[in-house]
C-alpha cells in the first residue's frame, strides 16, 4: 500500500521564496525575463532568495552539475526558505538525480515548483521521499510575463499552494494564448488570447487516486531507473511542448503501453498541446490516444490547463483527486490539500 505523502508548509505572504535553475540557463540568458519574474513574486507579496548560481551558464546548462545541486541543497537546508521556485525547464534535470540528497529533502519538506524537465525532480523527490511535489507555473515563464503572471495561473497557485483546504474542481480558464514572444526581445506587450473552448472527454468515466503529472518525455527517461515513480493506481496527468509532434507523442503513448502503465493507472488526462504540434484532421490527437490505450477501461480527458500554453493550474503530486470524464465536459477535482 502507498504511504502517505508528506505536505510541506503552505506559503503564505511574507514568505521567502527561493529560485534555482536546475537546468537550462535561461535565466543567465534572458535577464530582464529573470528580473520581472522576480519582482512579480515580490509584487505577490514574497521574499526571492536568488540560488548563488541560478544564472550560471554552462553549454545547455545553468551551470555544472555540482553547481546545480548545491542550489537546491542550499534552498532545501535554508529554514527561511518555504518554497523553492525553478526559473525554467529544459533538457537536463535528470542529470541530479544521481547526487541529490533525498534524506535531506526528507529532513526539510518544502514546496518545490516547476514545470517541463523539472518533471524529473518532481517524479524522483516523490517516489524517493514521499514529498508532495507541484508541476506549476515557473519563475520566467509564468511571473515573468508582461504585466504579471496571468491570473487564473495566480488564483489556482494560490488555492493549491497557499491554502489549508482542498482546491476543489480546477475549473477550465476563460482563455488561453498559444502566442509566443521572444524573451527579451519581443515580450514588451501582452500576448493576445482567445477563448478557451475548455477540456474534452476521450473515453468517460469517472476515476480517484493520487495525481501524477509531469512532461511526458522527461517522465519516460526516468523509465528503467530507480527514479521511475509509482504509477498503480494514480491518474496521470502528462503534457508536452511545442518542439513535438504527432509522430514523437504516439512514440511516447505507445512506449507507455508497452510499459504496461495504461493497466496501472486509475486514469489519464493530457494537458492542451500548443498548435505548433501540429494535430490535424490526417493526424488527430484523438485517434493516437485511443489507440495507443485501447483495451483499457480507463477515463480520458484532454485539453485541460496545464503545459506549455498560458494559463495553467498546477498539479500536486501524490494528492488524491478525482476525474469525472463525463460525455460533455470532464471535470478534475483535488480532494485533499497539497499543503499543511
Amino acid at each position: 500500500m502507498r504511504p502517505g505523502p508528506i505536505r510541506p508548509v503552505r506559503l503564505a505572504p511574507g514568505d521567502v521564496v527561493g529560485v534555482v535553475s536546475p537546468s537550462a540557463p535561461a535565466a543567465a540568458e534572458c535577464p530582464r525575463r529573470l528580473r520581472r519574474g522576480i519582482a512579480e513574486l515580490g509584487r505577490r507579496g514574497f521574499r526571492v532568495r536568488l540560488g548563488r548560481y541560478a544564472t550560471a551558464s554552462t553549454g545547455h546548462t545553468a551551470g555544472t552539475i555540482a553547481q546545480r545541486l548545491d542550489d537546491l541543497h542550499a534552498m532545501f537546508r535554508d529554514p527561511e526558505v518555504r518554497a523553492i521556485i525553478t526559473t525554467v525547464g529544459g533538457y537536463s534535470s535528470h542529470q541530479l538525480l544521481e547526487d541529490l540528497d533525498y534524506d535531506l529533502i526528507r529532513r526539510h519538506p518544502k514546496l518545490l515548483i516547476g514545470h517541463s524537465d523539472i518533471t524529473a525532480l518532481h517524479a524522483a523527490i516523490h517516489a524517493r521521499t514521499g514529498l508532495v511535489t507541484v508541476l506549476g507555473p515557473a519563475v520566467m515563464p509564468q511571473f515573468g510575463e508582461y504585466g504579471g503572471v496571468h491570473p487564473y495561473t495566480w488564483d489556482m497557485f494560490v488555492r493549491v499552494v497557499m491554502r489549508l483546504q482542498p482546491a476543489g474542481e480546477l475549473e477550465p480558464a476563460r482563455e488561453w494564448t498559444p502566442e509566443k514572444l521572444r524573451w527579451d526581445v519581443a515580450d514588451d506587450r501582452p500576448r493576445r488570447y482567445i477563448p478557451n473552448p475548455g477540456p474534452r472527454t476521450l473515453s468517460p468515466g469517472v476515476a480517484e487516486g493520487p495525481i501524477l503529472a509531469g512532461n511526458a518525455g522527461t517522465l519516460l527517461l526516468l523509465a528503467g531507473t530507480p527514479y521511475w515513480p509509482d504509477v498503480d493506481g494514480v491518474i496521470l496527468c502528462l503534457e508536452e511542448d511545442e518542439l513535438e509532434s504527432p509522430a514523437t507523442v504516439d512514440r511516447m503513448l505507445t512506449q507507455l503501453r508497452h510499459m504496461g502503465v495504461f493497466g496501472r493507472i486509475a486514469g489519464l488526462i493530457l494537458g492542451r498541446f500548443h498548435p505548433q504540434v501540429g494535430f490535424s484532421p490526417k493526424d488527430p490527437l484523438e485517434e493516437i490516444v485511443l489507440r495507443a490505450t485501447r483495451g483499457y477501461d480507463i477515463p480520458i480527458a484532454i485539453d485541460f490547463d496545464f503545459g506549455h500554453t498560458d494559463p495553467m493550474f498546477p498539479l500536486p503530486l501524490g494528492v488524491r483527486a478525482r476525474l469525472e470524464a463525463a460525455p460533455d465536459r470532464p471535470r478534475l477535482v483535488l480532494l485533499e490539500p497539497a499543503v499543511r
